[in-house]
C-alpha cells in the first residue's frame, strides 16, 4: 500500500454547491492526489496526495489559478484506510541479495488466495502484506515466503496477539479412489492448494485418502470431495471428519481434545550445549501440531508428543533438520549434510566423512534444470528437494543450469525429483550418462629407475578410496590417473606419490593451452610461406621489367650477344648464355623454383586434401596455375636447350612467385586475425588467480593451519581463505565472515553484492571488504569461468564461416578454365595442321625448326595463356583490396574491423542488441540525485556537500567513490576536509567525525558551483527540496558558517535507513518514499545525517552515456531493430531502456541465456549484432553474426568481437554499419570488374599472345 500524505487548503469565493463540486473535481483529476473532500460550510479542502508526485503549494496554485484563491492551511500523515475484511502482516524475510528476489517474491506472493497486496523492503529485509483474514492466514503468507528459499518469520500479528484476527481452521479425511501414480497425487494437491479456503493439504497414493486443511467459513468438506471428483476422481468424505476442529493459531486446543496424542523419539546429531537444547525446543514448540517436546543433550535424542493427525515423524525430523542439526528416527540411517549446513571438523581432510561413507546405498543423479535466473532460484530448488524424503544432498549450479542430488533409490527416483522442481516453476529433466565426479589429472612423477618403480606406484595409488585408474610411463616420467571428484582430487594424488618417496607435480600444459586458443602454427606456416614468396618473388619482378624494358636494344656493344626472331612472340633483346637459355629465363628459373617448391608446399597440401574429396577452390585454381606454368616452362627451355636453338622461348616463371605473394600475405593475416579472437578463451581462463590459500578450521571455524596450493590442486570440499581485494579461487559457499564482491564479470552489474554465510561466490570475482572462508563448491572445469569459456567455444566452433565468394566461383571456375585450356591446346594443334598460315604468318617452309613443333608451341601457349590470364588474381584481390580500404577508413576513425567475414555480415544486420551496464551506461557508479531536507540557513548545499565529501574520503565503497568524484568536481577541488573516529558497517554504512572543512566553503565560486552542480560533464544531475522548495538550493550566499561554527567538528552519518534507525534517527515519510522512487529503478540512496540531523539523500546510479539516445534513433533510422539484453533487474533495465529509446527489453540474463537469446532470434533467419564490453557478454558476442566490443570494455570482451569501437562512442555502432554498406558495395562493383576482366580475357588469351 503506498504512502500518503494530508493536507488541508484554506478556500475563499466558495458561492454554491457547484464551485464545491467543480473544485472536488479539479483536485481529483490532478496527478498523485488519491482523494479530495471540499467543505462549503467551512471552506476547507482536505487532500489526500502522493509527496512523490505533487506537493500542497502546488495544490493550492491549482485551485487559484481556476478562480478560488487558496492557501496551505496544514499538512499531515494520512493513514491508510483498510477494509473490514483486511488484515496487515509484517513478515522479516532473510536471504535477499538483491532487487530479483524482491521482485521473485512479490510476484510469486501475490497469486497467493488471500493476498490483497504485498511490498517488500530489501533495505529493511521485510514484507508488508495485506491479507484476507477468512481465506489466508499470516502464518500461511509467512510460509509462503518460506517455501521460496527465503528466512521468513512472522512479526506482526504475533500467533499469540493475533487472536481476534484469527481464522478457523478444521480437518478432514477424503477417501480418494482412481489414482494410479504420484502424477494423480500432485495434480489433486497442485489443483485444491489454489482453491479458496483451503489452507493445506496432503494426498497419499498408499493410503488412498487426502487430509485436507481449510477454512469451514469458506468451504465445506463436501465441496472439496466434489472439487477432486470433478478432476475425475471418485471422492467421499471420511467419518472421522474433525466436525468442531477449529484453532487459532495461538492455540490448537480444539483439535487436541478430539485428537489423541502419540510419542515418538528421535536420534539429532549435531548438538554441541544447552543452547542448542533450548533453540530446538523452543523452535518446535511452538508448532500447533507438538503438545510437547523434551531434549536430551546427553543421549542426543529428542522425546516429542505430537498430533498424528496435523503431522508424522518424518515431519518432525525435516523441521529438525531445517534448523541445522541431524536428525533421524530410530533405525533409519541419515547422511550427514555438508558443510554448507552444518558444522563438521576439517583436521583430516583425509578421513573427513563422505556422502559415500555414510551410506552405500546412495546414488548421485543429475538434472538439467532450465528456467533459473539469480541465486534466489537456486536456493529455493536447494531448499524444496532438501525436504524430499529420500534426498540427502542437493546442489545447484546456477550457470550450469544443472543439479547434482544424492538421493536413497529406495525411497525416490530422479524423475521424481525431476517433477518436484517442474512443481516449483522450473523446466526440469533428468540428464542421462552424466558420469558423476570423475576427473582425470596428469603428472609428472621424478625419481622413478625401473619398472618396479611404475608397479609400486600404480598399485599403491589403486588402492585409495576414490582411484578409478593409474597409468604411469617410466619412458617419459608421467603418470595419468582417473579419480571420483567427491572422495579424492589431485592434491591427494601428489601426497601419496611423495609418501611412497618419489616427487610429483601437476604436468605443465600452458603450452598445449596456448596452442588450443590460438593460429601460432597456422600463423606461423603463411608467414614462412609469405616470407619465402616476397623474398624471391620481389626480384623476380625487377629482373624481368628491367631486361623486358629497361636494355637499349639499339646499344651496338651488346647486339653480338643478342638475338631476337622475327616473326615471334619474344618482343625483347636476349642475351643468350648457350644456345635455348638466356639470361632472364636462367635467373627466372633461379628465383621460381624455391617459391614454387618451399612457399608453395602448403598450396600443394590443401589442394590435395581438396581434391581428396572431390571439390576444387582457389587453392586448386593457384596450384594448377602455377604447377602448369613451371612446368611447361622448364619444358619448352629443356627443349630449345636440347635442340640447340639461337633464342630462348617465352616462359611463365614469373606466374609463381607473383600469385604467391599475394595470396599467402592474404592467408597469413587472415590467420592472425582468427588467432586474436581464440586469445578471448585464453584470457577469460586468466581471470582465475593462479593460487589458492587452503585452510584447516576448528567447529568455531578459527583458523589452525594455512598453506597456499596450486589453484589446480583444489578439490571439492576445500576450505578456502581470501582476504580483502583478493580473487575468489573457484565457486564456492561462505561458511564464515562477510563482505562484498565485485561480480560484473558475470551479471554484468557494477555494484558489490553483500556475501554472508550461505551465500555462493563465483570464482573469478574480487572479494572487497572482509575476510571470507569458503568451502569449494565447484572446482576445474565445472566452474562459473570454464563454463562462460565452453561457452564462447561452442560459440565460436558452430558459427559457420562465410564461405569466401571467390572460393565459390572457383569452385565452378577452376574445372570451367581447365577445360577451356585444354579446348584451346586441341582447336590451335587442328588449326595449326590444316592452315599453318594461322597460327605462324611468317612461316618459312625452309625453316629448320619441324612443323610439329611450331605447332604444338604455339598451342601450349594459347593453352597456357589461358589458363593464366584467368587465374583467380582478381577475383581473389576483388574482397582483400576493398577490405584492406575499408577496415582502414573504420581504423582512421576508431572503429577496428577483424577482417572481412565482420565487415562483409555487418551490412546484412536487421536486428541489434545492445548489453546495458557499461555499453548504453557508463559502468561505474555516479551520482544521479542530491536531495535536501532542510533549509538552506540550517545547512546549505555547499556545505552539505563539503562535509559529506570529507566523511566519504575514508571510505573504499563504489558508492562512496561516485559521492566523492561529484564533490570533487562540484566544488571544483582536491582537497577535503579532515575525518576522524572512523567506522564503517558492511550493509549499512559510516559513521565518522569531520572538521576543517571551512577551507571548502571559503570564496567558493557560487556561480560556478550553481554551474556544475546540475551537470558534471554531460551527465545531467537532479538537484531538489522537497520539503521546502528548490529555491532553497541556489542560494547565492557565503556558504561559511559564521562565528564559533567555522572551526567546529561534525557528527556524520551516511548510509540506508537501518543504519539511521541503529543510530534513532527517524526516517519520515518524505524521506522514504524519494528513497523508494529510486530503489525502484535500481538506484542506490544513501541518507546523510550531521550532528543527529538527518539533512539529505543522494541517489547513486550507472548512468545513461550521453550520445546514447541519438545512436539508438540513428539505428533505428537505418530500419534496424534495437533490444537491450542485460543482466541486471528488469525494473532498471526498463527504466533505461525508455531514456534511450528502446522498446524491447531482456533483463535479469544470465551469459548463457545471453547465448540463447542470440540464438533464439538467429533461428529466425535474420542476421544479429551483439554490442557489449563485458566478460559476461563474450559469449554472446561470439555467437552473435557480428560482435561490436567497447574498446574501453574487458580485454576478453574485445577479443571475442569481431569490431571494436576505440573511442568508446556509441555513435561509432551506426558508423560502422554505415561503413560496411559501403565496402560491400564496393566488393561487389570490385567482383563485377573481375567477371567482366576474366570474360573479355579468357577470349583473348585463347585467340591471340
Amino acid at each position: 500500500m503506498s504512502i500518503r500524505r494530508k493536507t488541508r487548503l484554506q478556500l475563499e469565493g466558495l458561492q454554491d454547491e457547484e464551485a464545491v463540486n467543480k473544485i472536488k473535481n479539479i483536485l481529483n483529476t490532478q496527478e498523485g492526489v488519491y482523494l479530495s473532500e471540499v467543505t462549503f460550510a467551512t471552506q476547507e479542502a482536505d487532500i489526500y496526495y502522493s509527496p512523490l508526485k505533487t506537493s500542497p503549494p502546488v495544490l493550492a496554485e491549482v485551485v487559484t489559478s481556476n478562480g478560488y484563491p487558496a492557501m496551505v492551511k496544514d499538512i499531515q500523515e494520512a493513514m491508510a484506510l483498510m477494509a473490514e475484511q483486511e488484515l496487515d502482516v509484517t513478515v522479516s524475510v532473510e536471504g535477499m541479495t538483491c532487487m530479483s528476489c524482491v521482485r521473485n517474491i512479490e510476484g510469486t506472493v501475490s497469486k497467493k488466495p488471500g493476498i490483497k497486496s504485498i511490498s517488500v523492503s530489501l533495505e529493511k529485509k521485510m514484507a508488508n502484506l495485506v491479507i484476507d483474514p477468512s481465506v489466508t492466514s499470516p502464518e500461511d503468507a509467512a510460509e509462503a515466503i518460506d517455501d521460496m528459499g527465503f528466512q521468513a518469520k512472522l512479526l506482526s500479528p504475533l500467533p499469540s496477539t493475533s487472536s481476534q484476527s484469527s481464522i478457523t481452521h478444521a480437518v478432514t479425511h477424503i477417501r480418494v479412489e482412481g489414482m494410479t501414480c504420484q502424477s494423480c497425487v500432485r495434480n489433486i494437491e497442485g489443483t485444491l492448494s489454489t482453491k479458496p479456503g483451503i489452507v493445506n493439504i496432503k494426498v497419499s497414493l498408499s493410503d488412498k485418502e487426502a487430509v485436507v486443511t481449510f477454512n469451514p467459513k469458506v468451504v465445506s468438506p463436501t465441496s472439496i470431495a466434489e472439487q477432486i471428483d470433478d478432476m475425475g476422481f471418485e471422492a467421499s468424505v471420511g467419518e472421522n471428519f474433525i466436525e468442531n476442529a477449529g484453532f487459532r493459531h495461538g492455540s490448537v486446543s480444539s483439535a487436541h481434545q478430539v485428537n489423541s496424542t502419540q510419542q515418538t523419539v528421535i536420534n539429532i546429531g549435531g548438538m554441541t550445549c544447552h543452547s542448542c537444547v533450548k533453540t530446538i525446543e523452543e523452535n518446535i514448540s511452538k508448532n500447533t501440531a507438538v503438545s510437547s517436546i523434551k531434549v536430551s543433550l546427553a543421549n542426543q535424542n529428542g522425546t516429542i508428543d505430537y498430533y498424528p493427525k496435523l503431522i508424522t515423524p518424518e515431519k518432525l525430523c525435516q523441521l529438525i533438520d531445517d534448523m541445522g542439526f541431524q536428525s533421524s528416527l530410530p533405525g533409519n540411517s541419515r547422511i550427514a549434510r555438508s558443510i554448507s549446513q552444518t558444522i563438521v571438523t576439517f583436521s583430516n581432510h583425509n578421513n573427513s566423512t563422505k556422502e559415500e561413507s555414510g551410506n552405500t546405498d546412495n546414488e548421485k543423479c543429475y538434472i538439467q534444470i532450465l528456467g533459473m535466473t539469480c541465486a534466489s532460484c537456486v536456493a529455493t530448488i536447494e531448499k524444496n528437494v532438501k525436504k524430499l524424503e529420500g534426498v540427502n544432498n542437493i546442489m545447484v549450479s546456477l550457470m550450469a543450469q544443472k543439479a547434482e542430488v544424492v538421493y536413497d533409490p529406495a525411497y525416490i527416483l530422479p524423475s521424481q525429483i525431476a517433477n518436484k522442481i517442474e512443481d516449483l516453476g522450473f523446466n526440469a529433466s533428468v540428464m542421462e550418462g552424466e558420469v558423476a565426479g570423475q576427473g582425470t589429472v596428469d603428472l609428472t612423477i621424478t625419481g622413478m629407475t625401473c619398472s618396479s618403480c611404475v608397479n609400486q606406484i600404480e598399485s599403491n595409488i589403486k588402492k585409495r578410496k576414490g582411484i578409478l585408474t593409474a597409468s604411469v610411463a617410466l619412458a617419459t616420467n608421467t603418470g595419468k590417473f582417473t579419480f571420483n571428484s567427491e572422495i579424492t582430487g589431485p592434491r591427494d594424488i601428489i601426497e601419496a606419490i611423495k609418501d611412497l618417496g618419489f616427487e610429483a607435480h601437476l604436468k605443465s600444459d600452458d603450452d598445449q593451452k596456448a596452442s588450443r586458443y590460438d593460429h601460432r602454427d597456422e600463423i606461423k606456416r603463411w608467414r614462412t610461406s609469405f616470407l619465402w614468396s616476397l623474398v624471391f618473388g620481389a626480384p623476380s619482378m625487377v629482373v624481368m621489367l628491367y631486361l623486358m624494358f629497361g636494355l637499349d636494344s639499339d646499344d651496338d656493344d651488346m647486339n653480338h650477344n643478342k638475338t631476337m626472331k622475327a616473326g615471334s612472340h619474344i618482343h625483347y633483346n636476349q642475351i643468350i648464355i648457350i644456345p635455348g637459355l638466356d639470361v632472364l629465363n636462367l635467373i627466372m628459373f633461379i628465383l621460381a623454383t624455391p617459391v614454387q617448391f618451399i612457399g608453395g608446399r602448403y598450396f600443394y597440401v590443401q589442394a590435395y586434401k581438396v581434391l581428396k574429396h572431390g571439390s576444387t577452390n582457389m587453392d586448386v585454381l593457384v596450384v594448377m596455375a602455377t604447377t602448369i606454368a613451371y612446368v611447361y616452362s622448364i619444358s619448352v627451355v629443356v627443349a630449345a636447350i636440347a635442340l640447340e636453338e639461337q633464342f630462348s622461348p617465352p616462359t611463365f616463371f614469373e606466374t609463381t612467385p607473383m600469385l604467391m605473394v599475394f595470396i599467402s600475405l592474404g592467408r597469413w593475416l587472415e590467420h592472425i586475425a582468427k588467432g586474436k579472437t581464440s586469445e578471448a578463451l585464453a584470457k577469460l581462463m586468466s581471470l582465475q588467480p593462479k593460487e589458492a590459500v587452503l585452510v584447516e578450521v576448528d567447529k568455531q571455524f578459527q583458523i589452525l593451519s594455512e598453506k597456499v596450493i596450486s589453484l589446480d590442486l583444489v578439490q571439492r570440499g576445500d576450505i578456502l581463505k581470501v582476504v580483502p581485494g583478493g580473487k575468489i579461487p573457484v565457486d564456492a559457499k561462505v561458511i564464515d565472515g562477510h563482505s562484498s564482491c565485485d561480480e560484473s564479470l558475470i551479471t554484468g552489474e557494477s555494484m558489490p553484492v553483500p556475501k554472508t554465510v550461505g551465500n555462493s561466490v563465483i570464482g573469478g570475482s574480487i572479494n572487497q571488504n572482509g575476510m571470507l572462508l569458503l568451502e569449494a563448491t565447484y572446482v576445474g572445469a565445472d566452474t562459473t569461468l570454464s563454463q562462460i569459456v565452453k561457452l564462447v567455444e561452442e560459440a565460436q566452433t558452430s558459427k559457420a564461416p562465410i564461405q569466401n565468394l571467390a572460393d565459390k566461383i572457383a569452385g565452378y571456375f577452376v574445372p570451367g578454365v581447365s577445360i577451356l585450356s585444354l579446348v584451346t591446346l586441341i582447336v590451335w594443334v587442328g588449326v595449326g595442321y590444316s592452315n599453318i598460315k594461322l597460327i605462324e604468318p611468317d612461316f618459312d617452309p625452309d625453316d629448320p625448326t619441324p612443323l610439329a613443333e611450331i605447332i604444338f608451341q604455339k598451342a601450349f601457349q594459347y593453352a597456357i595463356t589461358v589458363l593464366s590470364i584467368a587465374c583467380p588474381c582478381a577475383l581473389g584481390l576483388a574482397t582483400p583490396t576493398a577490405v584492406m580500404v575499408g577496415t582502414g577508413v573504420g581504423a582512421i576513425n576508431g572503429i577496428l574491423i577483424k577482417g572481412g567475414e565482420p565487415l562483409e555480415l555487418t551490412h546484412k544486420i536487421k536486428v541489434i542488441v545492445f548489453d546495458k551496464t557499461g555499453t548504453i551506461t557508463h559502468g561505474v557508479p555516479r551520482v544521479a540525485r542530491v536531495s535536501l531536507f532542510v533549509k538552506d540557513k540550517v545547512c546549505s548545499f555547499i556545505k552539505f556537500l563539503a562535509i559529506a565529501g570529507t566523511a566519504e574520503t575514508s571510505s573504499e565503497h563504489p558508492i562512496a567513490s561516485a559521492i566523492l568524484k561529484y564533490v570533487k568536481e562540484t566544488l571544483a577541488t582536491e582537497s577535503m576536509g579532515k575525518v576522524s573516529d572512523f567506522s564503517a558497517v558492511p550493509g549499512c554504512g559510516i559513521k565518522c567525525k569531520v572538521s576543517h572543512v571551512e577551507n571548502l566553503m571559503v570564496g567558493v565560486d557560487m556561480q560556478g558551483v550553481n554551474n556544475r552542480m546540475n551537470q558534471v560533464g554531460s551527465l545531467r544531475i537532479r538537484i531538489d527540496n522537497l520539503l521546502f522548495g528548490d529555491h532553497e538550493i541556489n542560494s547565492t550566499g557565503v556558504a561559511l558558517p559564521l562565528g564559533a561554527e567555522a572551526s567546529q567538528s561534525y557528527e556524520v552519518l551516511i548510509g540506508n535507513r537501518e543504519w539511521m534507525h541503529r543510530n534513532g534517527l527517524i526516517v519520515n515519510d518524505t524521506m522514504d518514499e524519494v528513497m523508494t522512487e529510486h530503489e525502484m529503478q535500481g538506484h542506490t540512496a544513501v541518507l546523510c545525517s550531521i550532528d543527529g540531523a538527518i539533512i539529505g539523500m543522494m541517489a547513486v546510479a550507472d548512468t545513461v552515456k550521453p550520445e546514447a539516445h541519438l545512436a539508438i534513433y540513428e539505428l533505428k533510422k537505418m530500419g534496424l531493430q534495437v533490444i537491450l539484453l542485460t543482466g541486471d533487474n528488469r525494473k532498471t533495465a526498463k527504466a533505461i531502456a525508455k531514456q534511450v529509446g528502446i522498446k524491447k527489453v531482456y533483463a535479469e540474463v544470465l551469459p548463457s541465456h545471453k547465448v540463447k537469446k542470440i540464438k533464439h532470434l538467429q533461428a529466425t533467419g535474420i542476421k544479429v549484432a551483439m554490442v557489449g564490453d563485458g566478460v559476461n557478454d563474450s559469449p554472446a558476442l561470439a555467437q552473435a553474426d557480428v560482435g561490436i566490443a567497447i574498446g574501453t570494455g574487458t580485454d576478453v570482451a574485445v577479443e571475442a568481437a569481431d569490431i571494436v569501437l576505440i573511442k568508446n562512442d556509441l555513435l561509432d555502432v551506426y558508423a560502422a554499419i554505415k561503413l560496411s554498406r559501403k565496402t560491400v558495395r564496393r566488393i561487389h562493383i570490385n567482383f563485377l570488374s573481375a567477371c567482366v576482366y576474366n570474360l573479355l580475357g579468357i577470349p583473348i588469351a585463347a585467340g591471340k599472345c
